[in-house]
């Protein structure tokens, strides 16, 4: 029996089992006891109480002959039967429905000298001849519906409970795939640290095991990534300084500017490497200062103030502080301004900024040539360039959008894209007024 009880834990399949056959078997006895229940109403009319065979003269004698009407209309009340009353001049009920017709019965078998048992739909019925008059007594009819249909209405009420305690039961069987549902979908959008709880022996619960350490696996796999590419990236730093070192001492020349140019992008491009390695870290430390945000924009767009297609700042008539981190919001306003100069293909440029609620909008506008429905929501991940073509002074290395995504989502905001080809692209950054606290900030308090 233990045995038995712990293999119906650790199964799945017959714990679902054993609620689909116990409804089974719960549906069976509904139906077996209605059957029985109309099959027993149905045999209420077949027979003739021994009351009526053995005191049958003494009721013809209370009714007489002629027959006292109503005396027989106050022996049908009591007694619960119909009697009917012929002779050739008249015809008398003491219901009106008639329900049967007495003149088709069938002889069965005799009772007295004048009085006889006689069937009809394989229902008895008496006759009595007597004084030139034929009596006829048989049951009054029952009206059994009103019974059978609340048998009816309870079979269907106790199998709709039936039902509903089964889906409570699948139910709560089945919970554990929401969970998962949820678990899969918070890995999926990069919250390796989330771990499906469940204390399941079941299928579900080895599921649930595996997805945890798939989990488990894909966070070392990429931690170890992240660590190598800190460590490229800060071993790379010593020779791109000895190469600057002894570029120094190359004379000037087109060969010289094109090398400075060339190592300049690569200390760039490393810089940026280590910031969004930084940003990915579960505690990212913010240097916090408050400041005045439309004012902090315009000073930072003033530097681009030579792109020959024109900026234009749009600015509300009042400037609000907010609360950020200085350097890292100027390098999210430059990294917007440099992809909308290097796409706008010499077309005007609107830098935005909107205070709604305690939120400010910083949009960035270009009128360039635009980016087609499918790279958009790839287009803020890293290393990724819509036209893969391009070369990296028209592409870029496809850091600086996964940059302002990564910053902006540590204030505890967000970046949107939106984009048509021939039209333009249009880079909205929502940030709070003050940035999500961390962990350890919120430990302190």
């Amino acid at each position: 029996m233990t045995t038995l009880v712990q293999s119906v834990k650790r199964s799945l399949f017959l714990r679902l089992l054993l609620i689909f056959g116990t409804t089974v078997l719960l549906f069976f006895l509904i139906i077996s006891i209605s059957l029985q229940t109309f099959n027993e109403e149905s045999d209420v009319i077949e027979t003739i109480p021994d009351f009526f065979t053995r005191n049958i003269e003494s009721i013809i004698e209370d009714i007489g002959t002629p027959p006292n009407l109503g005396n027989a209309m106050r022996l049908a009340e009591e007694l619960g039967w119909t009697i009917n009353i012929r002779n050739p001049i008249m015809r008398w009920s003491s219901d009106n429905d008639n329900r049967l017709d007495v003149d088709s019965s069938q002889f069965d078998r005799s009772l007295t000298a004048d009085a006889e048992v006689r069937t009809i739909s394989n229902e008895d019925i008496i006759m009595v001849q007597r004084g030139g008059y034929d009596f006829f007594l048989y049951q009054r009819f029952r009206n059994s519906n009103n019974f059978n249909f609340v048998v009816l209405y309870v079979g269907f009420a106790l199998a709709a409970v039936i039902l509903f305690l089964n889906y409570l039961a699948v139910n709560r069987l089945l919970s554990p795939i929401r969970l998962l549902r949820r678990g899969a979908e918070r890995i999926r959008e990069g919250d390796l640290s989330f771990r499906v709880k469940s204390n399941r022996q079941d299928e579900l619960g080895e599921l649930t095991e595996s997805i945890n350490h798939m989990a488990d696996s894909l966070q070392s796999m990429l931690e170890a990534k992240r660590q190598l590419l800190l460590a490229i990236s800060h071993e790379l730093r010593t020779p791109i300084t000895k190469a600057k070192l002894r570029m120094e001492f190359m004379p000037d020349s087109e060969e010289k500017s094109q090398l400075r140019e060339d190592i300049e992008e690569i200390e760039l491009l490393i810089s940026d490497l280590i910031e969004a390695e930084r940003l990915n870290e579960e505690h990212s430390v913010l240097v916090e200062e408050p400041f005045m945000f439309a004012d902090f924009v315009e000073n930072v767009a003033s530097q681009y103030e030579t792109y020959e297609g024109g900026l234009q700042l749009e600015s509300p008539g009042s400037d609000e502080e907010f609360v950020i981190d200085k350097l890292r919001i100027r390098l999210l306003i430059t990294n917007l301004l440099n992809n909308a100069i290097r796409h706008g293909e010499n077309n005007p440029i609107i830098v935005r900024v909107r205070f709604i609620d305690d939120w400010a909008w910083l949009e960035v506008i270009d009128h360039g040539e635009g980016i087609s429905e499918e790279h958009l929501e790839k287009l803020s991940e890293p290393f990724y360039r819509a036209d893969s073509s391009r070369q990296r002074n028209t592409g870029g290395f496809g850091l600086g959008l996964y940059l302002c995504r990564l910053i902006s989502e540590v204030h505890g905001g967000s970046l949107s894209i939106a984009s048509k080809i021939g039209e333009g692209t249009h880079l909205t950054v929502k940030l709070p007024r003050h940035p999500p606290h961390s962990a350890n900030e919120q430990e302190s308090k």
